[in-house]
């Protein structure tokens, strides 16, 4: 794990990388646009990209522009996108080193040449990095096609979500990779484990006496992991009907988040340490028991373009799911994440049981009750965290009232050196530090215990677009209520 350190920019990050060719397959598509090539100027600017490298964009032959019109894409990227605008030296700099080299599974011959000439240019023998921005469909051609080549030799490889399916889409994916890379060489992203507040959970816990003793069954009720989305699928259909917000964000965000709050302490922060302690969570995680799970589908979605007027794919799901560890026995951990909701947010609250004895009134704050005993990290750029707890009120009486302890990055801290979560991530994988990466046994667990809901899914429940889902999830996490910052 990369540990930020005092001195110049760069070393605010650890070493910088070995001298590198990254390649981006998908180099014209959305995620590119949006964050990948914003991402990586922003890297470049702050001086944490390597001394030499060179950046080669690669699609489809039928949609390849030349080196000219991929710096046109890249700099109308930055300029919409990135947190720098594309002026100066440093843009300069930085677009000198973009290129374009097409590729087909049958035509590999631009790429080929393209990667040649960036290596030359960089000099010496520098690691390649391949980034597979692609839609899953073609991940195993693209895989082979670098075995084929032999680009796979001194490379590293970053896999884009989904990792699968199910089951048996992941191991044959996993397969696939291996036949070519091995696990050491392979980097899952998902951007969610690249944000600050990840790393502040380890810190939260391991570097502070007042918590850990008290992150266990023994004080914790319940733990929630929210993340709604106030987005719809947005011309997504394509993508989303054979997908749904179970496979696309339980699977590959919400459970990694719970696999860094519930994991035991590592003995060191060390990547292969780190991650063997999430994949315990992820092995003592218990099948997911469909009678505990609530799907929901938004007003209007099954008219959205590309939908089918029948479909059962889920833009909203909830659920119950137990650690059956010793840490965690019977404390129930609440997921929850859609589209089309109220909010947009990233929280995990963690509810701290009552005291045993009640020896004074009870707060009344509406219809739901006090919010307090209850520490709240909230994921939002640059993050949060909040103790919520009661006080007495001024006065004669012994009257209690609610009160907020509040930690905000923005607001502590210079957030110059801040990186957003694939900045952060893509810089990790270039010095090889798989801490933040799902490995392929823990996606192959949490697939495994996914099983008896991908075969007996509960069917959907209609929801209003702006609300907070169906009913039933009231239900689903009763006697607790579901928390949100902005949800007194």
């Amino acid at each position: 794990m990369t540990v930020p350190n005092s001195g110049s920019e760069a070393g605010r990050h650890g070493p910088l990388p070995d001298d590198h060719v990254i390649v981006l397959f998908g180099a014209t598509g959305d995620l590119a646009r949006r964050k990948l090539l914003p991402g990586l100027f922003h890297l470049a600017k702050a001086g944490l990209l390597p001394a030499r490298y060179r950046i080669v964009g690669s699609a489809p032959a039928a949609v390849a522009p030349s080196d000219e019109g991929f710096r046109a894409h890249a700099r109308d990227a930055v300029a919409e996108f990135g947190r720098s605008k594309p002026e100066g030296p440093a843009w300069q700099k930085f677009e000198d080193a973009l290129s374009f080299g097409a590729a087909d599974p049958d035509a590999t011959e631009p790429l080929l040449t393209a990667v040649e000439r960036a290596e030359r240019s960089v000099g010496g023998s520098p690691r390649r990095l391949f980034h597979l921005a692609v839609p899953p469909a073609a991940f195993t051609s693209v895989v082979d096609m670098l075995g084929a080549t032999g680009l796979a030799d001194n490379a590293r490889l970053i896999v884009e979500k989904p990792f699968g399916t199910d089951l048996r889409s992941a191991q044959a994916l996993n397969s696939t990779i291996h036949a070519v890379f091995d696990e050491s060489r392979v980097f899952r992203i998902d951007h969610f484990l690249g944000k600050e507040s990840v790393d502040n959970i380890l810190a939260l816990r391991f570097a502070n006496g007042l918590f850990e003793p008290v992150w266990n069954r023994d004080h914790i009720s319940h733990v929630q992991i929210d993340v709604p989305e106030k987005i719809a699928i947005e011309g997504r259909a394509k993508f989303f009907e054979g997908t749904g917000t179970f496979r696309d964000m339980i699977v590959t965000h919400l459970f990694q988040l719970l696999g860094f709050v519930a994991m035991e302490p590592p003995a060191t922060l060390a990547a292969q340490l780190l991650r063997d302690e999430k994949e315990k969570v992820f092995q003592s995680l218990r099948p997911l028991d469909p009678a505990h799970v609530v799907r929901g589908q938004y007003d209007g979605y099954r008219d959205e373009p590309g939908v089918d007027p029948r479909s059962d794919t889920e833009t909203f799901v909830a659920l119950r799911v137990y650690v059956d560890n010793w840490r965690w026995s019977g404390v129930p951990f609440y997921l929850r994440s859609g589209k089309a909701l109220e909010q947009g947010r990233h929280v995990v609250t963690l509810g701290f049981r009552e005291p045993v004895l009640r020896m004074f009134p009870a707060v009344s704050s509406g219809a739901h009750g006090p919010r307090n005993n209850e520490l709240v990290i909230d994921f939002d750029d640059p993050g949060r965290i909040a103790a919520r707890f009661l006080v007495k009120e001024p006065g004669p009486d012994m009257r209690l009232g609610e009160a907020e302890m509040l930690f905000s990055y923005a607001e502590s801290f210079n957030t110059r050196y801040a990186l957003e979560g694939y900045e952060r991530l893509i810089l990790d994988a270039m010095v090889g530090d798989q801490a933040l990466f799902t490995r392929s046994d823990g996606i192959e667990r949490l697939w495994e215990a996914s099983t008896p809901l991908l075969d007996n899914p509960p069917p959907v429940q209609p929801y209003a677009p702006g609300s907070w889902g169906p009913e039933r999830v009231h239900r689903l996490i009763a006697p607790h209520r579901w928390f949100l910052p902005d949800k007194r």
